[in-house]
């Protein structure tokens, strides 16, 4: 039977981190943008939207229920909502074998690479909005009680600390780094930790250069696993072997 106080409580959370309670007082925000996760809050701490969210909160009940081994990671945070989440469900179900890795340069997205030309016209290094530093996103996980030793902070460009991210094992990696580069580096480093029946999520499949990386490395290691669509933007495969 499902503990009805924790899912009251991740109901709750998730409302709050997508500021649904009071969006009406969110310049520009209308309830369909932030369902599909269209717009670029001013104040909310995540800006993948419900579909996302509920679609994450999915796949970690069945993580959970199927005991698949791992720990949770993200890779490109922003504010931090997803990862906030995710610590918070840990919390509510009385997880404690489990880290919530938040990986991020806290410094927007980097330059385009020379060694990656589709990724030669992004401007998203550009956009001082995705610069969310880290004790600013910290200070998010503290306004909700949720910093704590199970959160573990990756600070730089995911080339540098993807390679010796402080896991074995991976459960669900939620990739969101919009570029060619970004998804690549967190597919290479991370999809060998990731289990056996755990989740790979693309939060940036519509953008091209995110696209592109994912249809290589899968191409690249034979991963036949269907891609499911989550939302406009949004897909995920289990890894089955």
């Amino acid at each position: 039977m499902p503990n009805l106080a924790a899912e009251m409580y991740l109901e709750l959370l998730k409302k709050t981190i997508l500021f649904e309670i009071w969006l009406e007082h969110e310049p520009g925000a209308t309830k369909e943008n932030r369902l599909q996760g269209l717009d670029w809050p001013i104040i909310a701490h995540s800006m993948i939207g419900r579909i996302r969210m509920n679609n994450l909160h999915m796949l970690m009940n069945d993580v959970i229920a199927n005991n698949v081994q791992g720990d949770f990671i993200e890779t490109g945070v922003w504010r931090g909502g997803a990862c906030i989440f995710m610590a918070g469900y840990l919390k509510a179900h009385g997880v404690r074998n489990r880290k919530v890795l938040v990986a991020d340069s806290f410094e927007g997205l980097p330059k385009p690479d020379p060694q990656y030309p589709i990724d030669a016209t992004s401007k998203f290094h550009e956009q001082d909005f995705l610069r969310v530093s880290l004790p600013e996103v910290q200070s998010n996980f503290k306004k909700y009680d949720l910093l704590d030793d199970s959160v573990v902070f990756l600070k730089g460009w995911f080339k540098d600390t993807l390679p010796t991210a402080p896991t074995e094992k991976i459960a669900i990696a939620r990739l969101d780094g919009d570029m060619y580069s970004s998804t690549m580096d967190a597919l290479n480093n991370l999809y060998p930790k990731v289990s056996v029946g755990g989740y790979v999520i693309i939060d940036d499949y519509s953008i091209g250069y995110c696209a592109a990386a994912v249809h290589d490395f899968r191409a690249a290691h034979n991963i036949t696993d269907p891609l499911v669509t989550i939302d406009i933007t949004g897909v995920y495969w289990k890894k089955s072997k």
